[in-house]
C-alpha cells in the first residue's frame, strides 16, 4: 500500500501542472476561432472533422517528441539557468502590457484578420494538414507542449502513465476544438444559424478575447518567473 503513494502523489502533482497548461491552449481565441471557421468551408462535416483530427495528431505528436526528449533534456528542466527566471519576468509583463492594449483599444473598427479568412474555405484534406500543422506553428502552442512533454517525461511513471497524462493533456487542449465540432456533427444543421452568430461574434471582438487571455497567460508566466527568483 505505501509503494502507491509516490505514484498517487506523482499523478496529483503532475495533473496540477498539466492542467492549466492545457487551458492555456483549450482557451486561447487563436486555438476556438479556427474551429468555428472551418465549420463554414464549402463541405463543412468533413472538412471540420478533419481539422479536428489533424489537430489532436499535431498535438499529440508534439507532445510526444518532447516527451521522448525529457531523457535528454531532463536536467535543464529541473535546474534552469538564472536567467531564464528573469526572462520568465520580461516576458509575462510584455504579455500583460500587450493584453491590456488589446483590451483598451477593443471597441476600435478592426478587420477581420487575414489569417482567419482561408478557414472557411478549406477542403477536408486541407483542413486535416492545417490543424495539424497549426500546433508546432504557434510559438505558444509549441512551448506549451515542450513543457507538458518535460513534465510527462520526467514524472516518474511507466509507458502507460505517460500515455494516460499525455491523453489527460491533449484531450484537455483539444476540448474547446472538439466540443463545437462534434456537437455541430451531431446536430445535423439546427446550429447553422448559431454557429453564424459565434462566427460573426468572434470576429468582431477577436481582439477582447485575445486580450484577456493573453494576460491570463502573462500572470501565469510573470508568477512563476517571480517566485523562481
Amino acid at each position: 500500500m505505501g509503494r502507491l503513494l509516490p505514484v498517487a502523489g506523482n499523478w496529483g502533482s503532475v495533473l496540477a501542472k498539466l492542467i492549466p497548461l492545457a487551458l492555456v491552449v483549450a482557451l486561447s481565441p487563436i486555438t476556438v476561432i479556427p474551429a468555428v471557421l472551418v465549420m463554414h468551408a464549402p463541405r463543412p462535416r468533413p472538412a471540420s472533422m478533419a481539422f479536428l483530427g489533424g489537430w489532436l495528431v499535431g498535438l499529440a505528436a508534439l507532445t510526444a517528441v518532447f516527451v521522448g526528449a525529457s531523457d535528454l533534456l531532463g536536467d535543464l528542466h529541473k535546474r534552469p539557468p538564472t536567467w531564464v527566471d528573469g526572462l520568465r519576468v520580461v516576458l509575462g509583463s510584455a504579455l500583460i502590457a500587450f493584453g491590456i492594449f488589446l483590451w483598451l483599444t477593443r471597441h476600435r473598427p478592426r478587420d477581420t484578420p487575414r489569417w482567419m479568412r482561408p478557414f472557411a474555405k478549406l477542403t477536408p484534406v486541407r483542413a486535416g494538414v492545417t490543424g495539424a500543422a497549426l500546433a508546432p506553428l504557434r510559438p505558444e502552442v509549441l512551448i506549451v507542449c515542450a513543457t507538458a512533454g518535460l513534465i510527462i517525461g520526467t514524472g516518474g511513471f511507466g509507458v502507460a502513465g505517460g500515455w494516460i497524462s499525455g491523453a489527460v493533456f491533449v484531450a484537455i487542449a483539444a476540448s474547446t476544438v472538439a466540443i463545437p465540432i462534434l456537437a455541430y456533427i451531431g446536430a445535423g444543421g439546427r446550429l447553422d444559424d448559431e454557429l453564424a452568430r459565434l462566427k460573426d461574434w468572434m470576429e468582431q471582438n477577436h481582439a477582447a478575447l485575445e486580450g484577456a487571455i493573453l494576460v491570463v497567460i502573462g500572470l501565469l508566466v510573470l508568477y512563476k518567473g517571480i517566485r523562481a527568483l
